[in-house]
């Protein structure tokens, strides 16, 4: 009778475990397979993943001058190196704090007015029954945001001219011409009701699609508890379109700093230097017009830092206290 023995190894000595399958492969199998099987739908993002790159990425390089001596003609990435010297020269510059508060100005002033207009004009419309009468006023306030920038300051330019249909009207009530276009104190004015006009309108669109996706159940159970409209609109339709805002909220406070460059450039002058400089036009005279490119991308530079602070800052708060955020 013959017995089949297993010899056993000794203490310490067997073999370590098999380790468990790394999630890296599943997941690399899994992007191949994808990859094949969607690859027109991938095709499509190639063409803006290169503008992206091309236009977006590769011009940070350039960020290298505002440490370096550029001079025209020379070196793309500068001459020599310089450190810090140009950011403690804007910093030292009292024109740059004068720029910076009046892009403060502008940048808040548009944020708190014209950020909650389309929310009301979207709100309005919503309660409009007429079908007419919403697509017409849908249209005459979406027109402004297909013109072109120098159209809408043309238009503006020459509204309140100093012989134009504004200051004919205040002749016929007896009121010298108003010089809006020259005096500091209208600037912000204008800006802020021409940026109202422009983009009021097609700011409605993503309001008016966030208020379809709302469960008119909702409506009928408020109804039935006795909530009038204001009170529907508080506690339905405001919480309802609430990811929308604050998505688009955060945006804005990102690109609190870039205040509308080329309608400041089109509407300004040096008499209304005061009020309407801001960063971006003080960035183009300083290094396009003065030949200054290093001082100008040191200051261009410090406004993206700023807004990558706001914009992080903002992103944050919004998903500690409301849970919506956009990473």
């Amino acid at each position: 009778m013959s017995t089949s023995t297993t010899s056993a190894s000794p203490p310490g000595t067997q073999d370590p475990p098999e380790p468990p399958p790394s999630p890296a492969r599943p997941a690399r199998r899994g992007l191949r397979r994808s990859l094949r099987r969607d690859w027109q739908l991938y095709s499509l993002a190639v063409l803006p993943l290169l503008f992206l790159l091309v236009f977006r990425y590769l011009p940070m390089i350039g960020n290298v001058i505002a440490f370096r001596r550029f001079e025209p003609g020379g070196s793309i990435l500068g001459e020599q190196w310089v450190g810090l010297r140009y950011v403690r020269m804007f910093l030292t510059d009292p024109t740059f704090w004068q720029v910076f508060r009046n892009t403060l100005w502008l940048g808040a002033l548009t944020l708190v007015l014209c950020f909650p207009v389309p929310i009301v004009l979207a709100l309005l419309l919503n309660e409009v029954r007429r079908r007419s009468l919403k697509r017409f006023v849908q249209s005459v306030s979406y027109l402004p945001h297909f013109l072109s920038i120098v159209i809408v300051a043309g238009i503006t330019l020459q509204t309140l001219a100093a012989d134009g249909p504004v200051n004919q009207v205040l002749g016929w009530f007896g009121h010298d011409p108003v010089r809006f276009i020259q005096e500091p104190g209208w600037f912000r004015t204008i800006y802020v009701g021409s940026e109202i006009w422009q983009t009021a309108g097609w700011g409605t669109i993503l309001y008016l699609a966030a208020l379809t996706t709302i469960d008119e159940d909702l409506y009928e159970a408020a109804r039935i508890d006795g909530a009038n409209r204001w009170k529907q609109i508080w506690h339905i339709t405001l919480p309802g379109i609430r990811p929308t805002m604050i998505t688009l909220l955060i945006l804005n406070i990102g690109t609190f700093m870039a205040v509308g460059f080329e309608k400041i450039l089109l509407l300004y002058n040096p008499l209304t230097y005061p009020t309407a400089d801001v960063l971006s036009t003080y960035v183009y005279r300083s290094g396009v017009e003065s030949n200054s490119f290093s001082y100008a991308a040191a200051i261009g530079l410090f406004e993206a830092v700023v807004g990558l602070v706001l914009i992080t800052t903002a992103n944050q708060l919004s998903r500690r206290t409301t849970g919506t955020s956009l990473w």
